[in-house]
């Protein structure tokens, strides 16, 4: 696995892990976005068992992982410029994001399109369907009250399986490498349910859309109003599942990959 970098547009050195087998040049990439505040590195399991047999990439968000903590662009709109500019390096990839990562890439297919993918993959995120999920209980509040306490439980309850001291404390330091009002600054509060869902809906090429059980009712709308849609529910995992269920959740993905049209 090979640490690289781009410089953006607007002048932000992004870090990301590469890693392409001998023989795989001609099947499509699987570049993987994570989620708010968290680093390249917890797709580890993804890289390593997928690796083997596809090219893949990870990229650390501006402000997240071994990317610079840039003095802007934390908004979706930047973020998703930003996937753009990373999946320039893979023309006819399959992105797969996760949380936020999953809405930022739906907003690069909003903005830009999906000529340079081959599929997309949503992974544990609202995407505007019903039910919606429930409110945050005060997580900006603990944010802004003790931060380092506050991504320490929020670091903790993103698994449902135990993980080790330090693998939960190296996580809680990543997200705090972004300044606050920055980390604040990438939830989307202010863009309605409807602009996710009609992105989702809309878009034309193979669709995975892999839940936890409290997005369970999500997904089954979509696949409702989405047929072509294809859906798994890890019911035993975390927002993590695909740390909790690497190989279930590896499985699913080269499945899917190997499903693609031509």
């Amino acid at each position: 696995m090979q640490g690289r970098h781009l410089v953006t547009s607007d002048g932000v050195r992004l870090h990301y892990l590469e890693s392409c087998p001998p023989g795989a040049e001609s099947k499509p990439v699987i570049a993987f976005v994570p989620g708010w505040s968290m680093p390249a590195t917890i797709w580890q399991r993804q890289l390593a068992a997928l690796g083997e047999q596809h090219c893949v990439a990870a990229l650390d968000p501006r402000g997240q992982g071994a990317s610079d903590v840039a003095p802007g662009g934390y908004t979706t709109a930047r973020r998703a410029e930003d996937i753009r500019e990373f999946l320039g390096r893979y023309p006819g990839a399959v992105l797969v994001g996760w949380s936020l990562g999953a809405l930022e890439a739906l907003e690069y297919v909003h903005r830009h399109g999906e000529a340079a993918l081959r599929g997309l993959v949503l992974v544990d995120s609202s995407v505007g369907e019903d039910p919606p999920p429930p409110a945050s209980g005060g997580f900006i509040d603990g944010l802004k009250r003790d931060r380092r306490a506050t991504l320490s439980e929020f670091v903790r309850g993103l698994f449902r399986y135990p993980r080790t001291e330090s693998e939960l404390a190296d996580l809680t330091e990543a997200a705090l490498r972004m300044p606050l009002e920055a980390s604040l600054s990438l939830f989307p509060r202010g863009t309605p349910r409807e602009h996710w869902r009609g992105i989702a809906r809309g878009f034309r090429k193979p669709l995975l859309y892999v839940v936890s059980e409290g997005l369970a009712g999500q997904a089954q709308s979509l696949k409702r109003n989405r047929p072509a849609t294809r859906i798994e529910v890890f019911g035993q995992s975390g927002h993590a599942l695909f740390v909790d269920e690497p190989e279930r959740f590896n499985a699913l993905l080269a499945d899917f990959v190997s499903t693609l049209p031509q």
